[in-house]
């Protein structure tokens, strides 16, 4: 009697738990005085229930590599001119390639040596006589390299864009790396796609150069640029129009977004917003030097291509603090702050496919998959009756109480319900009624062979218990496989399974047993169990 009385405790702690999970979920409870004393933790529906957009990114890997590759010949420009290693500026080849020249032939033992020990993932793919006792290199990055940069890249560019959308405030994104360098974003319940989309894609390149004040940039139009320098343009708004005035900046990057740990929108005494920036400590030290090197020269901050400003440098700036102003609007420049504070793009990110579902849709898909249920469970629940009567209607109660804790498991977890999920749902009813069927044939097979009944309920829940854990632990192998490679809609499916199993699992072995213990200790002497 204690340890029916016990078991029955627990059984109830777990429904009673299972429901103040659920509660929240509807709106009438959730907007209430009781919703304010449940958890926060609400059912979350997917993209193909709530409606949102889902987006295929292409990562532009070669480009990766390329910046990779050019990255490179800079650390070997600035080691060798350490070691007095006389270097020309390298130059790139195609994506994986760099070129450079060795003005003295008799250092090449010492470059040699250098490229072996700090550049082992560029191979040496010639060395020639370039004249005048000059040596010409071509590095090619190695297959090890490309591979482990292409790698890198697409891991970069998930953290990046998953960063960008949790700041952006979309709930229960997914977010996934796919075959062919390709990312798969679905955002369920957004309702400003594009501004979402002008976000994920930007890549946020944050780069500072010096002005080249000595440049003639009439001459730079005409196509003379300066060795070393390039022709840009500062683009600034006025009255909504903008307008772009061009400017000759160097090439050298004195200082990139990569140091940057923090950005915020801030206003200045006009009310007009900018993009507030802290450094790291190494970020810090390489701005102060480069600020205190070139007093009452300009610094332009240039952020994917484009120059927002162009600012004197009127003191050496310590402190690791630093500004972008460009006339933004308030959402333009929190936008930019997302996208700084996140992190910039290791590569160019492509729109290939974008999907919307609207709302509607949405609710038409939860309306139809819930209909099915009922309908489903119904017929369960039905045939269960008739057949097995009173067992049946413990089975029948059984039912409602495996979706309640699938229910309530989605939202205990954070799990999203999608619409393969209630499919999910609806088979593991099914499932829940087979253990109850192995259970109840049991018994009766223990009754025929002359058995007492509280032998034959006994047997019947210990013999049919191993196979009932035998077959379900091999579906939830199958299901967990389903979750771990398959995209969104699979594994909503695989969630909604192994709740379902493990509540099936429970409700049949334990909670049944509860019924017909109870009935045992109940029952008139010679009475045979209604199965």
């Amino acid at each position: 009697m204690g340890s029916l009385r016990w078991r029955a405790v627990l059984a109830a702690f777990v429904i009673v738990v299972a429901l103040i999970y659920i509660l929240p979920s509807i709106p009438s409870v959730r907007t209430s005085f009781l919703g304010k004393l449940l958890p926060s933790d609400e059912i979350s529906l997917g993209l193909d229930l709530k409606g949102g957009i889902h987006l295929t990114l292409g990562v532009d890997l070669e480009t990766a590599m390329a910046n990779a590759v050019t990255s490179a010949g800079q650390d070997l420009r600035a080691e060798a001119r350490d070691k007095k290693i006389m270097v020309l500026r390298p130059k790139l080849l195609g994506t994986n390639q760099l070129e450079f020249i060795l003005l003295k032939a008799e250092q090449r033992q010492e470059l040699e040596d250098l490229l072996k020990k700090r550049f082992g993932s560029m191979g040496v793919t010639s060395s020639t006589e370039a004249g005048n006792g000059q040596l010409r290199y071509v590095l090619t990055a190695t297959d090890e390299h490309v591979k482990y940069v292409e790698n890198l890249t697409m891991d970069q560019a998930l953290k990046t864009i998953r960063n960008r959308i949790d700041q952006f405030g979309v709930a229960e994104p997914d977010i996934r790396k796919q075959l062919g360098n390709r990312i798969i974003v679905q955002l369920p319940g957004l309702d400003d796609p594009k501004r979402a989309i002008s976000i994920i894609g930007r890549t946020a390149h944050l780069e500072f150069r010096l002005v080249d004040e000595t440049a003639d940039v009439q001459a730079a139009l005409a196509g003379k640029v300066p060795p070393e320098s390039e022709l840009a343009y500062l683009f600034s708004k006025k009255n909504a129009a903008e307008t772009q005035t061009p400017i000759v900046l160097k090439s050298e990057v004195v200082l990139t977004g990569e140091y940057i740990t923090d950005a915020n929108v801030q206003f200045d005494s006009y009310g007009q917003a900018y993009v507030g920036m802290n450094f790291n400590a190494r970020g810090a030290r390489i701005f102060e030097d480069v600020t205190g090197a070139n007093v009452k020269k300009r610094l332009a901050i240039v952020l994917d291509g484009k120059v927002h400003s162009a600012p004197v440098i009127q003191d050496r700036i310590a402190g690791g603090r630093a500004s972008i102003t460009g006339q933004f609007t308030t959402e333009e420049a929190h936008d930019l702050a997302v996208v700084l504070r996140a992190g910039s793009l290791p590569a160019p990110v492509t729109i290939l496919e974008e999907r919307s579902v609207g709302p509607s849709l949405g609710q038409e898909s939860i309306d139809k998959g819930m209909f099915a249920a009922f309908i489903g469970g119904l017929a369960v629940i039905i045939f269960m009756s008739i057949y097995y009567r009173r067992a049946g209607l413990i089975a029948s109660f059984e039912i409602v109480l495996d979706i309640i804790l699938i229910l309530a498991g989605l939202a205990a977890f954070g799990a999203t319900l999608t619409l393969p999920g209630i499919a999910g749902i609806i088979l593991t009813l099914g499932m829940a009624v087979d253990a109850n069927v192995l259970i109840y044939e049991r018994i009766r097979e223990e009754l025929r062979r002359g058995e007492s009944v509280s032998n034959a309920i006994t047997n019947g829940f210990s013999r049919a218990t191993m196979t009932i854990v035998d077959s379900n632990l091999t579906t939830i192998i199958a299901a967990v496989i389903l979750y771990q490679f398959g995209t969104g809609p699979v594994r909503g499916f695989a969630v909604t399974l192994t709740l379902g199993i493990l509540a099936s699992m429970f409700t049949a072995i334990f909670v049944s047993r509860i019924f017909f213990d109870a009935w045992l200790e109940r029952r008139q002497p010679g009475t045979q169990p209604s199965i």
